[in-house]
């Protein structure tokens, strides 16, 4: 039975191939395809069947992770579908109409970020690399708007006299950070004590074992050391996200050009490309955060766009 889905397999493997080149990296997607064609291959199916995504995608854990199953293989099915008909493609509000919209951000005070730097300056051990290293990586997350994997990601060779060099981005494209005076000599004072931790890494961020943090281990710093913070309930009733800093630093950046809607508009675009996304239109949900700028933003950045077009 499974002999008889060789196709669906190739055309799911075809079709990654087909993302990452046009500059998608698939990571999470390619596993729920994975998932889906392996169910598609038990139950013997030839095409892609409304009912088998539904059952498939129905099996997730949370509501937000049935609609970006259904979503992913809606993509891969109106993908096939235009080569051939017999594709089925599952209706977008097949659990519900409502959109699966992300909460808006939690937007850190300046008197916050403070906070949490000094926080993170008095972790134990003290006079080891752990607390600088943590005080100057959420200080450079906030002053840059650096994504946490892009930050984890630096080399010291990526500090150059122009900036950060940020390679291999969430959409495989570079691009260079500027660094202010004062985050430049926060990330020198930290490197004297960098090199007195023993290392056989060229990571920019080590702790005291000497290798670069993961992922997982800065988050439940940052959860700890925002709890202590008091900021149990800062975000919609929950914890603010790491990715919080990044949001900030847009939503202030923007809140600059309060009343002027050309210098509003140039500074999505600007603002757009700092922070790495592929389009502008990416950068509009950082508007949720301003709301008293969202009518003024939106209006001038779609004239801006309507010109472009011309």
């Amino acid at each position: 039975m499974a002999g008889r889905c060789i196709m669906l397999r190739s055309d799911m493997e075809r079709y990654i191939q087909l993302r990452r080149s046009a500059g998608f990296k698939m990571a999470n997607e390619s596993l729920m395809l994975s998932g889906f064609v392996a169910i598609a291959e038990k139950h013997g199916d030839q095409h892609i069947r409304i009912d088998r995504v539904l059952t498939w995608a129905g099996q997730a854990p949370s509501s937000a992770q049935r609609y970006r199953r259904l979503n992913v293989i809606r993509h891969f099915a109106q993908a096939l579908q235009a080569e051939d008909d017999r594709h089925q493609v599952p209706p977008r509000t097949a659990f519900g109409n409502s959109r699966n919209r992300r909460p808006p951000p939690y937007i850190f005070s300046q008197e916050e970020i403070a906070k949490l730097i000094e926080a993170a300056g008095q972790l134990k051990p003290t006079g080891s690399v752990r607390p600088m290293m943590f005080a100057t990586l959420f200080g450079l997350l906030a002053a840059t708007g650096l994504r946490i994997s892009e930050a984890l990601r630096l080399r010291l060779q990526d500090i150059t006299v122009d900036g950060l060099m940020i390679l291999e981005t969430k959409f495989n494209k570079s691009r260079l950070v500027p660094l202010h005076d004062t985050v430049r000599a926060a990330l020198e004072r930290y490197l004297v004590v960098r090199t007195r931790t023993a290392t056989s890494t060229d990571a920019l961020f080590v702790g005291t074992n000497g290798k670069a943090p993961g992922y997982r281990g800065v988050k439940d710093v940052f959860v700890r050391l925002v709890t202590v913070m008091g900021l149990q309930q800062a975000r919609n009733g929950g914890l603010p996200h790491i990715h919080d800093l990044r949001h900030t630093l847009a939503v202030r950046s923007l809140e600059q050009f309060r009343g002027d809607r050309n210098a509003i508009s140039r500074h999505m675009t600007a603002l757009s490309t700092y922070l790495g996304h592929t389009k502008v239109t990416d950068t509009y949900w950082y508007l949720e955060a301003t709301p008293v700028l969202l009518g003024q933003i939106a209006e001038a950045a779609e004239t801006l766009h309507r010109e472009q077009d011309l």
